[in-house]
């Protein structure tokens, strides 16, 4: 809905690389900038979808399904209390004459395109609630801006009104620390809806599309609990302690992203102060990393060492001429002192500011904050994720009317720019960033195996409609069967290295080669196709591994997951069958199967962000089946098996 405008508001906007959350273009939404067109692709547009959407093996994506949004809101509203429009004005207080409460309108031209009416207010106990009514008149350009929408959101034009959506950021059902909530309602019924469609490209289940750029976390839901209902996952470095809270959190309303009327009260000038007003009420939202005197901190909570800290603050301050927020009107020409020192504010300008910073601003915990893009040093340190998601999947950034802006602007050649830089070729023999669409072939990660039968796969591949593998190297005795397909099958009796190749197209359009090294070797154990999820768990609790940190007592700040053996049911028994159950669905839910080698299950013990550096035996220097990486063999495997339990 609203990209660095009112995002905080609305449900979607842009991103550029989550690596804790796939998105539009393998779903077959983008278009090549290539003469052939991809083909006919299946599933929903994933615009607004986490990068790892919980795929589960009948192929359903969890996170897209009214079971996850049942259980969202079993949590955060339990006695549905919110579960129309006029309960939740009510019990936000709404027009109670207490409290502050002020109204804007105007065009959101960067995101979704509507014109919107937003009421914001902060209630005496410190509260906050937000509900938006967005207007969209049909001009048979879709979910595009036009001034129309605006004036439709100014008169209240029932006949363009599309809907409501709605934050509130207070305790949860139990009383405690408070979080941001996210809902969305019928234009005609005022009913809380299950599904949304908020850009024109299908529904997609709530509150996934809110959640995805606020921050928020996409795990698993918990197997069935004694009543049979399966609850949304608890994540353990939550200040609030409360499930629901997925560490989501408000975007600050920025009004040099906003178009506005020239008509009497809605012009900008006249709706300044409150756009100033619901600022600082977002930035009482906010955690506080340290200690402050400022009046403008008085109403935020401090930090714990665990959580996110507040990073968005420096940002929202920026816009007011910093601390003490001195001016009375916004003002976006930040550039983090970190990019400034490191020469890059061009690209952070062209490419961050406008295209990453609302969601990653908002990412990160006091244990790991890479992800918010803070530094120079953050943004370089995800660069193939940011090929991989931007430059060749196009599922980045999540919104689709804020990819199309990416395109159409300056940025996608200062991304070009910088991918070079980390050693990428992605320019096109035009010397342009070309659009995603082309074929990419991924033949999957490179993994030791036993003699035998080996089954391959280029799920991983995209754009792609016809399929060539070939043995490049290796000893002799080996082959390929099915050569021709996305699943072929490589053989051989003995051990040995093997380089395979594989080539996909679309049309007369081929991908550049991708290699994949296969190692077949005698002795491993347990077998490939014997690993079960007690091996996993038994690297995961063994001294100096994962439990050092992914524990209730860790040596550093919490991490969102433990990995330790604990009454996660809560029936009074820890470390049972059940608790093993659900102990499995939560680490099932760090493998992304719709991007394996991007499982975080994977790459976080490897040292890819982890601040513990490499974990003994997951060395992704080493080759398949050296003893240093001899661990990372073991999960890899687990995974391609299906991750069984």
């Amino acid at each position: 809905m609203t990209s660095r405008t009112s995002a905080a508001f609305a449900c979607a906007a842009a991103a550029l690389v989550l690596a804790s959350c796939g998105g539009g273009g393998s779903a077959g939404d983008v278009r090549p900038g290539n003469p052939s067109p991809p083909a006919a692709t299946t599933g929903p547009d994933s615009f607004l979808l986490f990068p790892n959407p919980q795929k589960r093996s009948d192929g359903t994506l969890q996170t897209d399904t009214a079971d996850y949004t049942r259980a969202y809101y079993a949590a955060v509203d339990p006695t549905n209390a919110r579960d129309t429009l006029a309960k939740f004005k009510s019990v936000n207080g709404f027009d109670s004459g207490t409290g502050t409460q002020v109204t804007v309108v105007f065009g959101d031209r960067r995101d979704l395109g509507y014109g919107r009416r937003m009421t914001a207010r902060q209630n005496p106990d410190g509260t906050l609630a937000f509900f938006v009514e967005n207007y969209l008149v049909d001009t048979g350009a879709g979910y595009a801006y036009s001034t129309l929408n605006l004036d439709a959101a100014i008169v209240r034009d029932p006949r363009h009104f599309l809907g409501v959506n709605a934050i509130e950021f207070s305790p949860g059902p139990a009383g405690g620390v408070p979080f941001a909530k996210f809902f969305n309602y019928n234009a005609q019924t005022g009913e809380r809806q299950t599904f949304v469609d908020l850009d024109n490209r299908g529904d997609k289940a709530m509150p996934g599309p809110c959640i995805s750029c606020h921050g928020g976390r996409g795990d698993a839901l918990t197997p069935p609990d004694a009543s049979g209902n399966r609850l949304f996952n608890l994540v353990r470095n939550s200040a609030s302690g409360a499930r629901g809270d997925v560490q989501a959190h408000l975007h600050a309303f920025e009004a040099d992203a906003f178009d506005f009327s020239t008509t009497p009260g809605f012009t900008r000038a006249e709706q300044e102060a409150g756009i100033k007003t619901i600022n600082k009420m977002v930035l009482c939202s906010y955690p506080l990393a340290a200690p402050s005197t400022l009046p403008e901190d008085a109403c935020r909570r401090a930090a714990t060492p665990d959580e996110w800290q507040g990073t968005a603050a420096v940002l929202l301050k920026a816009f007011y001429g910093g601390d003490g927020l001195p001016s009375p009107t916004f003002s976006d020409t930040y550039v983090p002192p970190d990019w400034q020192a490191a020469g890059q504010s061009t690209l952070y300008q062209r490419v961050v500011a406008p295209a990453c910073r609302t969601c990653h601003v908002l990412r990160g915990t006091g244990g790991q904050s890479d992800l918010d893009f803070m530094s120079y040093e953050k943004f370089k340190g995800y660069a193939d994720r940011i090929k991989y998601h931007v430059a060749d999947r196009g599922n980045m950034p999540l919104a689709k009317i804020v990819y199309d802006a990416f395109w159409s602007s300056d940025g996608p050649s200062s991304l070009a720019t910088f991918l070079e830089g980390q050693g990428y070729a992605v320019r096109d023999a035009g010397g342009a960033l070309p659009l995603p669409g082309k074929p990419v072939a991924d033949p999957g990660p490179d993994r030791v195996t036993a003699p035998g039968a080996t089954p391959l796969s280029a799920s991983g591949s995209l754009f792609a409609s016809t399929y060539s593998w070939s043995i490049v190297s290796g000893p002799a005795g080996a082959s390929l069967s099915d050569a021709g397909t996305a699943n072929p099958t490589f053989t051989s009796a003995a051990e040995g290295t093997w380089k395979i190749q594989l080539v996909v197209g679309n049309g007369s359009v081929q991908s550049a080669p991708a290699t994949l090294t296969l190692v077949v070797k005698n002795g491993l154990s347990p077998a490939p196709s014997a690993i079960r999820f007690a091996d996993i768990k038994s690297v995961m609790q063994t001294s100096n591994t994962c439990t050092v940190c992914h524990t209730a007592t860790p040596s550093a700040a919490h991490p969102p997951v433990h990995y330790t053996n604990e009454d996660r049911n809560g029936d009074g028994i820890a470390g049972d069958a059940t608790d093993d159950a659900w102990f499995y669905e939560e680490v099932r839910g760090r493998i992304n199967f719709t991007d394996i080698a991007g499982s975080p299950l994977l790459r976080k013990p490897s040292g890819h962000h982890h601040n513990g550096g490499v974990i003994a035996g997951f060395d992704t220097s080493k080759p398949p089946g050296d003893p240093a990486r001899a661990r990372y063999d073991l999960f890899l495997n687990w995974i391609l098996a299906g991750a069984p339990q």
